[in-house]
């Protein structure tokens, strides 16, 4: 389980010659959540915190202590163009060039529905108000997903005929 309490904010806009100030404050509605991640992500996130601790180990004082899960080796903030360029790298040796960041949290939303997640799941999963905003966003029916759900009402007819 993962626990959301706080996000990394942007305190002022860059100014020329000016550094970003950041802080970590309250989720965007001021709500904490709790993730329920697969192994693989919680496996991931351990192996991050252990190459962190032994940034810390080698860095000494000049690793900067604070409290963020992603940072660069000796524990700064991973900066939105920073992490934008990674992206932009894999996605373009993927091949996949015109993919958006923001395409990840659609991906993530059509792929849990097709997979059988139930739309609530999916709508708390997003922080949607909503199941129908969710559906009405995410729920492209597939010729896939209409077979399936024949081939789920054959089987259930057939069990209660037995």
């Amino acid at each position: 389980m993962i626990l959301v309490d706080k996000q990394l904010q942007s305190l002022r806009r860059n100014t020329r010659g000016s550094k970003d100030k950041y802080a970590l404050l309250p989720t965007k509605n001021g709500k904490e959540r709790t993730i329920t991640a697969a192994p693989f992500v919680l496996d991931l996130l351990w192996k991050t915190k252990q190459a962190q601790d032994a940034n810390r180990k080698s860095c000494g004082n000049v690793f900067r202590e604070n409290g963020l899960i992603f940072t660069d080796p000796v524990g700064n903030r991973v900066t939105p163009q920073a992490l934008y360029r990674a992206f932009k790298l894999v996605v373009t040796e993927l091949g996949m060039k015109d993919v958006r960041f923001h395409d990840l949290r659609h991906s993530y939303a059509v792929i849990s529905l097709k997979s059988g997640d139930d739309v609530k799941t999916v709508q708390e999963n997003l922080e949607h108000a909503t199941a129908s905003f969710t559906l009405d966003t995410y729920g492209h029916v597939t010729e896939k997903m209409k077979r399936d759900s024949a081939d789920r009402m054959q089987a259930f007819i057939q069990s209660v005929r037995s």
